[in-house]
């Protein structure tokens, strides 16, 4: 047996979350030049409620530049208009959510999952099956915890747990503080959609921090790579 330590987690990718799109015109005009200046693992599609029939032709028509961009593009609820629209997966709020939505996702497509209040409910979406679990975001009050318990949640679940994490930036030191506690993805949304040098800057900055701060980290954790040979 060697005592060889665990290799180093591999540094954190970003999950990029839309604005709510109702005519999806400028986004697909957008989403190229965004998907091809960092490194986007995935793109959380937030949809304006209408009728079916509708979010599924929206969904078809952001799917494939997401898609061809090497990323996955989840659907926000609406795990019944995945398969149809052509999606990877759903995000799902929460354990009920996730539990009536695992049949028609799995074992094809991503059930991820948020609205975890408690460690209890987190342990449980993992045992159920999800494919990661998201820490941070507002409920439907917009209320959320802070930064520091987040960070906290993640570097629980990262030290413990396979399934990978993600964690909800609502600024870039979040994005930082959330990649250094181990998040395996962070998602940016509304601070990126909102920077005023455009979200392209913003996305390529978010990118480089998360990047940068997993690399601090990583160096601050390995006390070998500081030992003379």
């Amino acid at each position: 047996m060697s005592n060889k330590p665990p290799p180093p987690r591999p540094a954190p990718r970003l999950y990029l979350a839309t604005p709510v799109v109702d005519d999806p015109a400028a986004l697909l005009a957008e989403l190229p030049g965004l998907l091809g200046s960092a490194d986007v693992a995935a793109v959380l599609l937030r949809l304006k409620e209408t009728d079916q029939r509708t979010m599924i032709s929206r969904i078809k028509a952001l799917a494939p530049p997401v898609q061809k961009a090497g990323a996955a593009l989840l659907v926000e609820g609406h795990a019944e208009l995945v398969a149809r629209g052509g999606a990877d997966g759903a995000h799902l709020p929460g354990i009920a959510a996730l539990k009536e939505a695992l049949p028609s996702l799995k074992p094809d497509r991503i059930a991820g999952v948020g609205g975890l209040t408690t460690r209890h409910h987190s342990m449980d979406a993992g045992e159920l099956g999800a494919d990661y679990l998201l820490f941070g975001e507002p409920d439907a009050k917009g209320q959320r915890p802070q930064a520091q318990a987040i960070a906290e949640r993640i570097d629980w679940w990262a030290e413990l747990f396979e399934p990978p994490c993600v964690g909800f930036a609502m600024s870039l030191q979040e994005a930082r503080d959330f990649a250094a506690s181990g998040a395996d993805f962070v998602l940016v949304g509304d601070f990126v959609w909102a920077d005023p040098r455009g979200p392209k800057a913003a996305l390529i900055e978010a990118d480089a921090a998360i990047k940068q701060a997993h690399a601090t980290a990583t160096a601050d954790q390995d006390p070998a790579g500081s030992e003379h040979g």
